[in-house]
């Protein structure tokens, strides 16, 4: 099991929660981030002071995968979120040790299974 934890640009959300459906990934939270990396600093006067405006605005993905969906979920992520420009994000794959469902107390791979729709509430 792990968990993909992916930063990527807010206008590419769409496209990256669109390209994860389509993976039948399920089961992620969201985010919103601000970060610094590869991106030029911009200069901004605010109040007739010079600021270094070095934060930008970013999404985060968390998704808990099994271990035959880390392919697909990376290579939706990466394929959706691309633009080729210097601040497109990153996508970390970290290993878990154990994960728990709340509802049912289902464990590991059960746990992050999908639910199917037909199942009881």
């Amino acid at each position: 099991m792990k968990l993909v934890v992916a930063i990527v640009r807010p206008e590419k959300l769409n496209s990256v929660l669109e390209a994860l459906f389509k993976a039948d990934v399920r089961g992620f939270s969201i985010s919103r981030v601000q970060g610094h990396g590869g991106e030029t600093e911009q200069v901004e006067t605010y109040r007739g002071t010079t600021v270094k405006m070095e934060l930008s605005e970013k999404v985060r993905l968390e998704i808990g995968v099994s271990n035959h969906f880390v392919e697909p979920t990376v290579k939706a992520i990466l394929g959706a979120a691309r633009t080729g420009d210097v601040g497109d994000g990153k996508v970390f794959v970290l290993p878990v040790e154990k994960i728990y469902r709340i509802r049912t107390g289902e464990e590991d791979t059960a746990a992050v299974t999908p639910v199917s729709s037909s199942s009881p509430s």
